[in-house]
């Protein structure tokens, strides 16, 4: 959605005193009940801003390191997690024109989406293309901007090569291999067992990381390495990960799932990845190595940064309308079963998307 012919305009609606939003708070280091839903005013948009009636948000593995603590730089708790939504523009704030009520719109907020109710800057809004649904849409926001930028952004693959997707079946790992593959590209992907079939459908080689050696196996499968890792475990599995490379290969880390129940500093462990990517890049081998941030580029240029991800997303969007991957829901939950929906989404039992619904 283009917002640079924004005008200075009134509220399109206002909400009434009596109206009210649901949210689900975070209160500190909980097990899934420990979920606080509650009700409170339905926000207003200040200037630049739209009011976003929520159709359906996510549960990602960022709310689920939040809950412990871990996530890398979540904000002090209370808060309400919640990485991205898709809903309707309820009303627009001073500044934002206001025929934009009505239209469904996706954002990525980091924080706070898990609400009836949200308030966003009109320039993080993305418009749905008419034809998705809400929760078709949800399914690839953070994970499709995040599989997107760094298949075609960060490790820039080509017609023809061979990567490695470490969590092939999990929600920016199901999208990265359906994305690879209509590019084109070969991939392995590492899953357990009971997700083997599924990714043989999509073209994909499955390696069962629970059992054998997975380094071993990819050698066989790739005896001159790969030309690009996706690594979101983090620990030994990024230097095992960058070994695997070929020459000229390029190793993609976005997280360090194998330390999430670990206790102590929440950053180290990406402190360490940070470290070895420098040092591994200093090496005259041709070889590179990325830690992939979202946010990356935000506060040094916003408007740049805003203008990629709409640019993404709508790649992302586009490529979903033509059926080159799928909106994989997991299952679809009301708000106020939110300690549920993340239960699910923890259990390592479902494929896709865990959605929560107003």
């Amino acid at each position: 959605m283009n917002t640079d012919h924004l005008t200075q305009t009134p509220r399109s609606t206002r909400n009434p005193q009596s109206a009210k939003a649901t949210q689900v708070v975070l209160p500190g280091v909980v097990a899934p009940e420990g979920l606080q839903v509650l009700r409170t005013s339905v926000p207003e948009p200040g200037p630049g801003q739209l009011l976003i009636a929520m159709e359906a948000t996510g549960v990602s593995f960022a709310e689920q390191q939040m809950r412990r603590g871990r996530y890398y730089d979540q904000p002090p708790f209370p808060f309400v997690p919640g990485y991205d939504l898709v809903g309707r523009v309820v009303s627009t704030g001073p500044g934002v024109a206001p025929d934009l009520a009505g239209r469904r719109v996706a954002a990525l907020v980091k924080v706070g989406g898990w609400a009836s109710h949200v308030v966003v800057d009109a320039k993080d809004a993305v418009e749905v293309p008419e034809g998705l649904s809400a929760a078709q849409a949800e399914t690839v926001v953070v994970n499709g901007i995040t599989a997107w930028q760094m298949l075609h952004r960060t490790a820039r693959v080509r017609a023809g090569q061979t990567v490695l997707v470490h969590g092939a079946s999990g929600g920016v790992g199901s999208v990265l291999v359906q994305l690879a593959r209509a590019a084109g590209v070969k991939v392995i992907g590492t899953a357990s067992a009971r997700h083997h079939e599924a990714l043989r459908e999509l073209g994909v080689t499955p390696i069962d990381y629970r059992v054998g050696n997975v380094a071993a196996r990819t050698r066989e499968l790739a005896p001159d390495g790969v030309d690009a890792v996706f690594d979101h475990v983090g620990g030994r599995s990024v230097i095992d990960s960058w070994h695997l490379l070929a020459p000229g290969g390029t190793l993609v880390s976005y997280g360090s799932a194998s330390t999430r129940d670990d206790s102590g500093s929440k950053q180290l462990p990406v402190l360490k990845i940070l470290a070895r990517t420098w040092l591994w890049n200093a090496l005259p081998n041709g070889r590179r190595a990325h830690f992939y941030n979202i946010w990356a580029g935000r506060a040094l240029n916003q408007d740049r940064f805003r203008a990629r991800l709409r640019s993404d997303l709508t790649e992302v969007f586009a490529a979903l309308q033509r059926g080159e991957i799928t909106a994989r829901i997991a299952a679809q939950l009301p708000l106020a079963r939110a300690a549920e929906a993340l239960a699910l989404a923890e259990s390592g039992t479902v494929t896709g998307k865990v959605v929560l619904t107003p």
